[in-house]
């Protein structure tokens, strides 16, 4: 028992964990005996005690059901919350009764919520979801605080866009109202100001996250929230509220309108999403299609499916929700009717004869076996999890989606295997590759992906795009240009003259399209490099022979002498920084050390090739060294044997491992075979050559204890924010440019597979690194605390200007360094942080939000044009994820769906240095200064010590 009815409270409650009930005690008149009577039951959420505000009795007996755990206020404390935010609490107070099923102010009457509030609760599953319906049992706390922030200004606004409006020929009045299209015009008014490439569709999205939760609704709750003239209000106004904001009030929520536009903001993309899902499939157009196929597609469950069939799905694919657990959504023995994908929550898997045997969580799918084929449902399932959200498909629409792929899927046979597999795809209205071998693929792009009257013709063929991005996962260089060479030179038995020119001309196009889209590394291969030179040998040949005075192969030829024009001016820059000499400083930083020794081009950072030169260190356990210059692509046995020699050691060579030791002491062996080591050690690492059983001894060398308690050098402090975003972002994208797409391949399948490096993507890698590091080291170094305050202020600038230059790679290094621990426990130093600041970090930390696979980062910069830097990281975790997911071969034949995948983050690479990076420099007094320190960033990266040093600066409260 909590507390009875009529005694005199002392706290207020909220339910965090278990359920309550509470009781109202009759005395009955036949006797003087009273009776308790169980009238709600209070669950996580809810409220309940604030009698204690107007120092009356407890109106009820409050007791646990459960084993509970509460939040509790005092009496005191309460009631100054409630003086200073009197409007919010009574609004919150007032929302929190009707959830728990008691009519606002009236408390012992008991009485259901109104139907408004009730309507979207009547069905929980519907076979026809209603987007005008609420998917929560409760609004959420930030959602019903964003609504009461955005109703308060809304009634303050002298153009009174809520009033009381006449419908249905006057016959009615509905309370405190404005149409759809004057609410997105107010709050787009209020957004812009922040946020300039948001649109009508992202503010109808921030809407309808209030009305899915029932903070507004339509008038009569038939109509989602649409821009268009249907009138909508907010709930306290359907319930009858008469308040008018004090200027207490608008003050409030003019100081809580940048958290509830943030708030909005974020959920607005999920709920349009949501609100696509719940409409009818005849309502949905290309454009939500699209959206909802980039939906499908982060889903790990539907990893394995083909992009057309995600296409297909999206069409038909439904969105479910279940605001409480316990709801049964089938039981084992019942007839298979749907597949489900668990978008948030989670669901129970219960079997008659093992009760409970597991559960299921975000990103799993069920109940797809039973459609498949079709027998009864194996398992009960039961929605585990409040706020469960499910994607639904009907056994009809799937079997329709199986149906349709099937007949419009083309299967070429050769000796009663399949060869190619071709689907029409619905969006681009041709036939896409699904699957084949290596060499029927190509033959296929040859003889119908390339045009013979027009180059320009086949620019825009994905297909093409896609193999030549990927041809080297299944289809080697060798491989290829020998399947060309054999197409150039095809005889033909019935000597048509027009289509041996037509071959020809079809390879010569294959090839311009191959040098274009690959540059350098076609240059660099020595098979590649002599087959360009004999094939310009034979167009020219061949040009002469065949043309006479037709035109016959003319275009070819130019473009042949187009390709070798590129190729001699390649290896003309090739051989002036031919012989480049690399040196990996100690402890592998800055990267500004990592550099050329030599380098004849001063305006431009070298691009890292395999056969260069790089310098650098191989400890013992005693911590003597030698110093070896080898090739960038040497492998680790080719180190070991170096360093073997010049270490005299006593033990065979082949006991001996090439191991990296971290500046926390962790040990990472190197198998032999792995290439370019010094590129792929971390921040702050050694490299050790050591017996195999030894390796436990080894510890941190001198260098890296010196860089690990090394004073900053530089005063951040001193210098210009933009300066530093300005040659930060200039610095970065020299890095950026050097890295090729072809090393998101190597590093995603495997270096030693292809024996080629990532050395530049390795070093655009350890620059995220070493930003974020800094940034925690910058702050953990300051003794000040007002010198700390304005670093942290800094900092967070800093990352606006990146985030200006589109440099989101260091946005993001700089924000994760400000989110470690070790800089975020530091609550004396956040606290003095101006509000503003604050602020903004709040904004920065939604938008690198990892959830719904960093959704609001792809929205935002799906939004913005070329040229940027990307946050490198997370494209790197879509090629193994898409890797990872997918098989590179199926029944014998290349999965060219999985190479659509790679190829569109590959393109998304290149489509960020499209152009250019053109920046108008700031005024600046001290130039070489800036760009000195921003290329010298010394870090530590050390979390234990770093954590000592935060520890040291805010000791831990006890």
């Amino acid at each position: 028992m909590l507390y009875r009815q009529g005694e005199i409270g002392s706290s207020w409650y909220a339910v965090l964990g278990g359920s309550l009930e509470a009781r109202l005690t009759h005395t009955t008149q036949t006797s003087s005996t009273n009776t308790d009577k169980a009238v709600v039951s209070l669950d996580v959420g809810a409220t309940f005690g604030e009698s204690i505000v107007h120092d009356l009795p407890r109106d009820m007996t409050v007791c646990t059901k459960t084993t509970c755990e509460l939040l509790r206020i005092h009496q005191n404390d309460f009631k100054k919350i409630w003086d200073k935010h009197s409007n919010l609490m009574k609004d919150l107070i007032a929302s929190n009764k009707l959830r728990n099923g008691m009519a606002s102010g009236n408390l012992s009457k008991c009485q259901s919520p109104p139907p408004v509030m009730t309507q979207a609760r009547r069905t929980i599953t519907p076979d026809n979801p209603d987007p005008a319906e609420v998917i929560t049992e409760n609004p959420s706390m930030p959602m019903a605080r964003a609504g009461w922030v955005l109703r308060t200004l809304l009634l303050s606004d002298q153009n009174t866009v809520l009033r009381d409006r006449k419908t249905g020929g006057g016959r009615s009045v509905v309370r405190r109202c404005a149409s759809g299209s004057e609410l997105i015009d107010w709050l787009m008014n209020l957004v812009s100001t922040d946020h300039d490439s948001f649109s009508r569709h992202d503010v109808i999205g921030m809407w309808q996250a209030l009305l899915e939760e029932g903070v507004i609704s339509h008038a009569t709750g038939e109509h989602p929230f649409k821009d268009k003239c249907l009138f909508y209000n907010f709930w306290q106004d359907r319930e009858g509220a008469l308040n008018t904001p004090t200027i207490q009030d608008v003050a409030e929520a003019e100081e809580h309108l940048d958290e509830a536009l943030q708030e909005l903001v974020h959920r607005g993309p999920d709920a349009h999403l949501r609100l696509i899902l719940r409409s009818p499939s005849s309502e949905r157009t290309p454009e939500d299609l699209e959206l909802i196929f980039e939906e499908l597609s982060e889903q790990k469950a539907l990893a394995h499916l083909p992009n057309s069939v995600k296409r297909e799905l999206a069409s038909v694919v439904v969105f479910e929700a279940h605001p409480k657990a316990g709801h049964t959504l089938f039981r084992q023995g019942d007839d298979g009717k749907a597949w489900y994908v668990i978008m948030q929550g989670a669901v129970s898997v219960e079997t008659y004869s093992k009760g409970i045997v597991e559960s299921l969580y975000e990103g799993e799918d069920f109940g797809g076996l039973a459609l498949i084929h079709n027998v009864p449902r194996s398992a009960t399932i039961t929605v585990k999890e409040d706020n469960t959200h499910l994607l639904r498909v009907d056994k009809d629409s799937y079997n329709k989606i199986v149906r349709d792929i099937e007949a419009n899927t083309v299967r070429l046979k050769e000796l009663g295997s399949d060869v190619l597999v071709l689907e029409k795809s619905p969006r681009l209205h041709k036939y896409m590759i699904i699957a084949g071998t290596p060499q029927k693929i190509l033959e296929h792009l040859l003889e119908h992906r390339l045009s013979t009257t027009n180059v320009a013709g086949s620019r825009n063929d994905p297909c093409l795009d896609d193999f030549l991005l990927t041809h080297i996962v299944f289809m080697p260089t060798r491989t290829l240009v020998s399947e060309l060479n054999k197409y150039y030179h095809m005889e033909n038995p019935a000597q048509d003259r027009e289509y041996t020119i037509n071959c020809k001309r079809k390879v010569v196009q294959f090839v311009y399209r191959w040098v274009v889209t690959i540059r350098h590394p076609v240059f660099d291969d020595v098979v590649s490099m002599s087959f360009l030179e004999e094939l310009a040998s034979d167009v020219e040949a061949d040009c002469q022979l065949l043309g006479g005075k037709s035109q016959a192969l003319q275009e070819e030829a130019s473009l042949m002498h187009h390709i070798m024009s590129r190729l001699r001016r390649y290896q003309d820059e090739r051989l002036e920084t031919s012989g480049l000499k690399w040196k990996l400083p100690p402890g592998g930083q800055p990267i500004c050390l990592f550099s050329a020794i030599s380098n004849p081009s001063k305006n431009n950072r070298p691009i890292i090739r395999p056969n260069d030169d790089i310098i650098f260190r191989v400890y013992c356990a005693d911590h003597t060294f030698c110093t070896l210059r080898l090739a960038v692509n040497a492998t680790a046995e080719t180190i070991k044997v170096g360093a073997y020699e010049k270490c005299s050691l006593r033990h065979p060579v082949q006991d001996l491992r090439i191991v990296e030791v971290k500046s926390n002491g962790e040990r990472v062996p190197f198998r032999d075979s792995e290439h370019s080591i010094p590129t792929t050690v971390a921040l702050n690492s050694c490299i050790f050559l050591t017996p195999k059983d030894h390796m436990d001894a080894l510890t941190c060398v001198p260098e890296q204890e010196k860089s690990e308690g090394a004073e900053i050098s530089g005063d951040f402090d001193s210098l210009s924010t933009k300066e530093l975003a300005y040659h930060m972002t200039l610095f970065d994208w020299e890095l950026f440019w050097n890295v090729h797409e072809y090393e998101l391949i190597y590093l995603t399948f495997g270096r030693h597979r292809f024996q080629q490096i990532t050395a530049n993507l390795d070093i655009f890698l350890r620059r995220f690194n070493e930003i974020q590091y800094w940034v925690i080291t910058e702050i953990c170094t300051s003794q000040n605390i007002s010198k700390r305050t304005n670093i942290l202020k800094k900092m967070i600038k800093l990352a606006t200007y990146c985030k200006e230059y589109y440099n989101f790679n260091a946005f993001f290094a700089i924000l994760m360094g400000l989110s470690d621990v070790a800089v975020s426990r530091l609550s004396t130093t956040w606290d003095k942080l101006p509000s503003k600041s604050r602020k903004q970090f709040t904004e920065y930390e939604t938008l690198i939000d990892p959830s719904r696979n960093h959704r609001a980062y792809r929205i935002t910069v799906g939004k913005l044009p070329s040229p940027m830097i990307p946050f490198m990281p997370l494209l790197i975790k879509d090629m193994k994820f898409t890797h990872d997911g997918n098989k590179t071969h199926v029944n014998g034949l290349v999965n060219f769906e999985k190479m659509h995948m790679l190829a569109q983050t590959m393109r998304t690479l290149r489509y960020c240095r499209a152009r250019h990076l053109v920046l108008d420099p700031p005024v600046s007094k001290n130039e070489a200064d800036v760009k000195s320190y921003v290329s010298c960033l010394r870090c530590v990266n050390n979390e234990r010590t770093l954590m000592s040093m935060s520890q040291k600066l805010e000791p831990r409260r006890t």
